[in-house]
């Protein structure tokens, strides 16, 4: 595992950016969390996020303490009305009103935006690497978060600022029952199942996998995940 000496973690508090932030801090000697308030339905995600960061700094005295940014990008987001993650009268199960092919949970541009500002972050706090929870492999068939996508979108900020700040993508290749088994690989595993927030609602009812409404496309996910977990190990 290659080692860095600051990296920049974008985290929305859920599943995903949770295990990945277990990566870095193994990776890593110092971890800075960026999380985005964008008007999002689920902002229940960033107290998730604040409590994750806290019970990992009070578990280990002793090491580098987690900084945590919270950055507000509503104003820009607010006016993503046709996204069902941000416009509470669509359905999260429905199909994308002008994007054929695309969930109502799509937010056009948002991870552009998300990296864009860590890189920005990185430059400032002289971070020497970003890692972000994107996945090719159990997603909703958002094209911002292809493998391709990344790779673009590295090489048009190093070029354009004269860095070389690598994006890393943990979970790039990973299914969701894969997943759990890296948050478990990095110790995050009781940090995920307690803590996380992934559901679009932001329910909290509490099930064997984490919380969530067991409803929405993002709970099935992760619902059907964690039986893939359990069933590698019973089989």
């Amino acid at each position: 595992m290659t080692e860095y000496n600051h990296s920049i973690v974008i985290f929305s508090g859920g599943q995903d950016s949770t295990t990945v932030l277990g990566v870095a801090l193994d990776a890593s000697h110092k971890v800075t969390c960026v999380s985005f308030i964008y008007g999002q339905r689920h902002a229940i995600e960033i107290e998730a996020a604040k409590t994750i960061i806290q019970e990992l700094n009070e578990s280990d005295p002793e090491a580098e303490p987690i900084n945590h940014i919270i950055i507000d990008l509503s104003a820009i987001f607010g006016n993503m009305i046709s996204s069902a993650l941000i416009n509470e009268d669509i359905s999260t199960s429905a199909s994308h009103e002008y994007l054929p092919g695309l969930p109502a949970s799509f937010v056009p541009a948002r991870n552009a935006l998300f990296i864009t500002t860590a890189f920005g972050l990185a430059m400032e706090h002289h971070a020497d690497a970003i890692y972000t929870g994107v996945c090719q492999t159990d997603y909703s068939g958002y094209p911002d978060c292809r493998e391709v996508f990344v790779e673009a979108l590295t090489h048009a900020l190093n070029t354009g600022y004269e860095q070389d700040i690598p994006i890393i993508t943990p979970l790039m290749h990973l299914n969701k029952a894969e997943t759990f088994e890296l948050a478990t690989e990095h110790g995050v595993d009781d940090l995920v199942i307690d803590y996380s927030v992934t559901c679009y609602e932001g329910n909290r009812t509490m099930h064997e996998w984490g919380m969530g409404c067991d409803i929405c496309p993002a709970c099935e996910l992760r619902h059907k995940g964690w039986i893939e977990y359990k069933n590698s190990f019973e089989g």
